[in-house]
């Protein structure tokens, strides 16, 4: 048996077992059941109206345009769309949930299968299938560290459309976690039906995890709730792996429990016993008939897709001849994606796959650089493509060094200035002059003679020192392959 996924404690191997329960806030201006704002970061309370706030004798409305965004992102992952599907009332008392009842979907949900493909450390990628996808509304907000003994309740979020997306329990590690998070959010910022803004809780994920010994039934597993970035995902189940991996080689049992994540502690502390899915005691809501579906509807969502990740990056491979690991880095984020082949289009280099290829490194290192230093996005930054694409032509047509290039970037990058007009401005155009070239080799030549007989006698390392020398004194401009193909003749 193959111990690639497994690890190991004082008493022999255990597998881990993974599954994701996701809560993807849908992109719409208004909520599931009613017509208040979705706007984040509004006064408390202050987006929440009469059935929001579970006043008697309100019908809830459903939003057409969270069923339509809820259908893509089944399409987007491939399951299959139901024709019928229904609300339930899932039945609980919090304070934040004024009405006792979250109205979800249960025994009928919209969706359900479907799937999405992991990349992995080692190069192999994985397939995660999905059991289902269904839509519900979120319940309020609970702040405790307003005042010492009372709690405040934000009703703002009560209500707003959510996607809870539940994968198979087939994930087998912290890293395989954190990579099906980070592929879901591109997914679904492609589709646009969730922004994935993580530290908004447009983005939540509940980790469910569980050891056992290899060809077991699994484990009793514990809920990891509400975890708002990829980063905090690993962390959370790396820590709960290891917290039921000491309790079960001392003989203990796990108890079947939600606990939440403590970031500052990096650690997961319990929070109540887990319910089953009974205790809830979910029927169907009587205000809201089925939901009745065309497949004329669907296939009109069907019509609005757009080319996803997976697609674009074979694409990008196939067109560009970009590596898998360059293609995969730039489809990551949907903008960058975007800006990239904006810059590809812009550029006028001869060979068009050489500056597609080129545009992508300068891309990952220098404009990627510059973002991470100054906290910029790539939405937010003042550098145009075509002005990338404008400087990689320069590289290609000779008229600038890649060194010089680096230089010529820094100036873009500050001035928001064109790179052939920085050029220009600075004087740093090339020199290929093979007369100007050779003239500077001869004198220094010349002036290096007893180098030069030892580079003759076999030092051989010492051509880059005439290399640098000849950059040195035509200070930077001079074409490094002219250089190079006339140091070797003048050597010989």
């Amino acid at each position: 048996m193959s111990t690639q996924n497994l690890i190991e404690g004082k008493t022999g191997l255990w597998e881990v077992v993974i599954g994701l329960e996701v809560h993807a806030q849908v992109v719409s201006r208004s909520k599931l059941f009613c017509g208040c704002s979705t706007d984040f970061g509004a006064e408390p309370n202050s987006q929440v109206g009469f059935f929001g706030a579970s006043m008697p004798g309100l019908l809830p409305v459903l939003n057409q345009v969270c069923v339509d965004q809820a259908i893509k992102t089944g399409l987007g992952l491939e399951g299959t769309v139901h024709l019928v599907s229904a609300f339930d009332r899932k039945n609980y008392f919090y304070a934040d949930l004024p009405s006792g009842y979250q109205i979800s979907q249960f025994a009928r949900p919209i969706v359900t299968g479907g799937h999405l493909d992991i990349d992995l450390d080692d190069g192999q990628s994985k397939r995660i299938n999905i059991t289902r996808i269904h839509m519900e509304q979120d319940a309020g907000k609970s702040i405790h560290d307003l005042h010492p003994q009372k709690t405040y309740i934000d009703l703002n979020r009560s209500g707003i459309a959510l996607m809870e997306i539940v994968s198979e329990p087939e994930m087998r590690s912290s890293a395989e976690a954190m990579a099906y998070m980070k592929k879901l959010r591109t997914i679904l910022r492609y589709l646009g039906t969730c922004d994935g803004n993580m530290e908004q809780g447009s983005l939540r994920a509940d980790a469910n995890v569980s050891l056992h010994r290899p060809g077991t039934p699994f484990g009793t597993r514990a809920e990891i709730k509400n975890v708002n970035s990829v980063r905090f995902v690993g962390q959370a189940i790396e820590y709960e792996i290891y917290r039921q991996l000491e309790i079960l080689e001392e003989g203990g049992e796990i108890a079947q429990e939600t606990r939440l994540f403590d970031p500052t502690k990096g650690e997961t502390r319990s929070m109540r016993s887990k319910e089953d899915a009974h205790d809830y005691r979910y029927f169907p809501d009587p205000d809201l008939p089925p939901l009745r579906l065309s497949q004329a509807r669907i296939e009109a969502v069907r019509a609005t897709m757009p080319e996803l990740p997976d697609a674009k990056r074979a694409r990008l491979m196939a067109d560009f001849g970009l590596s898998p690991y360059d293609a995969s880095v730039i489809v990551g984020e949907q903008e960058i994606a975007a800006y990239y082949e904006q810059a590809v289009a812009a550029s006028q280099a001869k060979d068009h796959a050489q500056a597609a290829k080129m545009i992508a490194n300068w891309l990952m290192g220098e404009v990627f650089a510059a973002l991470n230093r100054d906290s910029k996005t790539i939405e937010s930054m003042a550098l145009p493509a075509n002005h990338l694409a404008q400087l990689v032509d320069l590289i290609l047509d000779d008229t600038i060094s890649g060194k010089i290039a680096k230089d010529v970037f820094a100036k873009m990058w500050d001035s928001g200035k064109e790179p052939a007009v920085l050029v220009d401005e600075l004087g740093l155009r090339q020199i290929s002059d093979t007369g100007a070239i050779e003239k500077a080799i001869d004198e220094l030549l010349a002036r290096d003679a007893e180098k030069v007989g030892e580079y003759k006698s076999g030092k051989e390392q010492l051509f880059g020192y005439f290399v640098g020398q000849i950059m040195k004194v035509m200070q930077g401009k001079a074409n490094p392959g002219v250089v190079n193909e006339l140091l070797k003749k003048k050597l010989v």
